[in-house]
């Protein structure tokens, strides 16, 4: 197949390299495709900006992975509203049906839970913007896509983290990490079971549905991770206290869906995930 990667940054990288390995094109736009692996095709591309180049006429698969360039509202609306949009207007451009459109998004699009489990079928209720932008892109997927046989597919990732994405350890290592006096739950996701998850869903012969959760096994709570993390780093369990409003959102969301799609995770927790983060194996890719 031909794979178009519309957004290559470290996700979308990791999941190109798994692609390529796995026999198919692969091409990528971003800013600076200089920065790409051989096996992905550099395309230099702004997918805020209208007038993208021209999509390969065989494309089976598009993966719109975009991030902000800032944490502002415009700066979300100008890469996952115009991003989508861009993206949709140069396939109808070019008269390019690809048979699928991935969308990663996140798990922002719920809100906050109060501790409740969340899943595909939960309304969305969005607690900030970018929660909202997301949601509207989401929207903006499936109508424009509605009647012409390509599926779209929302991917809705919970928090990232992996090579290069150390926010907990940093806290922990610094000692500005606080376990939170009630229990918060928090949702994650190794990088590397992200990007297999983005290929997972863009290659199953079965027809993907709509909206997957691309959560780990386990939405633990954010104490027993910091506590997991200063106890294998050899520090001092943080200290409980007001750790100021959750992060995300306090909700339990669920995996059973991507599970039962035939994803398997390389860290099906917290623990193996971090494990293998703090021996330093892996790369963020540029």
């Amino acid at each position: 197949m031909t794979i178009l990667l519309a957004g290559c940054g470290d996700l979308g990288t990791e999941a190109g390299l798994r692609f390529a390995a796995l026999g198919h094109r692969v091409v990528g736009w971003r800013r600076t495709p200089g920065k790409l692996p051989a096996a992905i095709e550099g395309v230099a591309a702004d997918l805020s900006a209208p007038g993208l180049p021209s999509v390969p006429a065989d494309t089976t698969v598009v993966v719109i992975a975009v991030a902000a360039d800032s944490p502002t509202e415009e700066a979300y609306r100008a890469a996952y509203l115009g991003g989508v949009a861009n993206v949709l207007d140069a396939l109808e451009r070019d008269g390019v049906r690809p048979a699928r459109v991935l969308f990663v998004s996140s798990t922002a699009v719920y809100g906050d839970a109060g501790g409740g489990w969340v899943d595909e079928s939960t309304p969305t209720a969005p607690g900030g913007f970018s929660g909202r932008i997301l949601v509207e892109a989401e929207e903006l997927l499936r109508t424009r896509l509605a009647g012409t046989g390509t599926a779209p597919v929302s991917l809705r990732l919970g928090g990232i983290y992996g090579p290069g994405r150390t926010r907990l350890i940093d806290q922990v290592r610094s000692g500005a990490a606080v376990i939170p006096q009630e229990v918060r739950y928090t949702n994650r996701i190794h990088r590397d079971d992200a990007a297999a998850a983005v290929v997972h869903l863009a290659t199953m012969a079965a027809e993907p549905g709509p909206i997957y959760v691309g959560v780990d096994d386990d939405p633990a709570d954010l104490g027993s991770v910091l506590s997991f993390l200063a106890t294998h780093i050899g520090l001092p369990e943080p200290a409980v206290g007001d750790a100021g409003p959750p992060r995300g959102g306090n909700k339990r969301c669920s995996n059973h869906l991507l599970r039962g799609s035939g994803m398997e995770f390389e860290f099906p927790s917290f623990r193996e995930g971090y494990r293998e983060v703090l021996t330093g194996s892996g790369v963020r890719h540029p």
